[in-house]
């Protein structure tokens, strides 16, 4: 398997762990950001300052004309993409009779219509070559559901599904699909919550605090790398036991 690896939403928080801890583990990253051009810039220069090889390439997920040039752009620079992180999301919360038709379509289209988008299109270099990774990055929200995120928990809940349905239909070309369900994780998005929020949100987790954006790299990785061959169609669940 060719060792090139492309993760959307890598400017920052758990993507931009999963960028770095794939080029420690020998594969050139495609680094995809929205907006965040400095810091997608900056984890670039930390990989290739640690000798490994990767490129920034901005570009709207949910939209399908940006997803085949960010592909092109990663192919040209660096060869076919062999591992596939599916990790940008946003939230837009609200109780769903104050929740706006814009809040429910643009985190829909970020979080699941993005995940179809570019796994299609990662899949057809996958599908010649026989072989292939996906990963996608879905939450406790989809499994459990949470009150005021009608739209992420649904958008995190159909990443699961489609997870399952393309693992069936591309198993037999040597290529895996799964997902990672993270619960709190200290990041950027979390930290907007509050400290408040953030301790009632730590007492109900049975480790007692919240998880770090290297603890799902860490299974991202694993399920990228060779150690996972016979893994698929799986949600590998990542919350210090918040949904137990």
């Amino acid at each position: 398997m060719s060792r090139i690896a492309l993760v959307t939403g890598a400017s920052r928080g758990i993507g931009a762990s999963i960028a770095r801890g794939l080029a420690v583990d020998g594969f050139a990253v495609g680094v995809n950001y929205a907006r965040s051009a400095d810091a997608a810039d900056a984890i670039v220069a930390d990989i290739v300052d640690g000798g490994g090889a990767a490129v920034a390439v901005q570009a709207d997920v949910s939209d399908a004309d940006a997803v085949a040039a960010m592909f092109a752009t990663v192919t040209d620079a660096l060869g076919p993409v062999s591992v596939l992180v599916n990790n940008a999301g946003i939230t837009d919360d609200g109780l769903l009779l104050r929740m706006k038709v814009e809040q429910w379509d643009n985190v829909l289209a970020t979080n699941l219509r993005s995940v179809y988008l570019c796994t299609k299109a990662a899949l057809k270099p996958m599908i010649r070559a026989r072989s292939g990774r996906v990963v996608n990055v879905s939450s406790v929200s989809g499994i459990s559901g949470n009150a005021g995120q009608g739209n992420y928990a649904a958008s995190k809940a159909g990443v699961i599904g489609f997870t399952r349905s393309i693992a069936k239909e591309v198993g037999s070309r040597g290529i895996t699909v799964n997902a990672v369900a993270p619960g709190f994780i200290a990041t950027d998005m979390t930290e907007a919550l509050g400290e408040a929020v953030a301790e009632g949100v730590t007492n109900q987790i049975s480790l007692g605090r919240l998880g770090r954006p290297e603890e799902v790299a860490s299974i991202v990785r694993y399920l990228a790398s060779d150690d996972a061959s016979y893994i698929t169609g799986q949600t590998i669940v990542v919350d210090g036991g918040l949904a137990l």
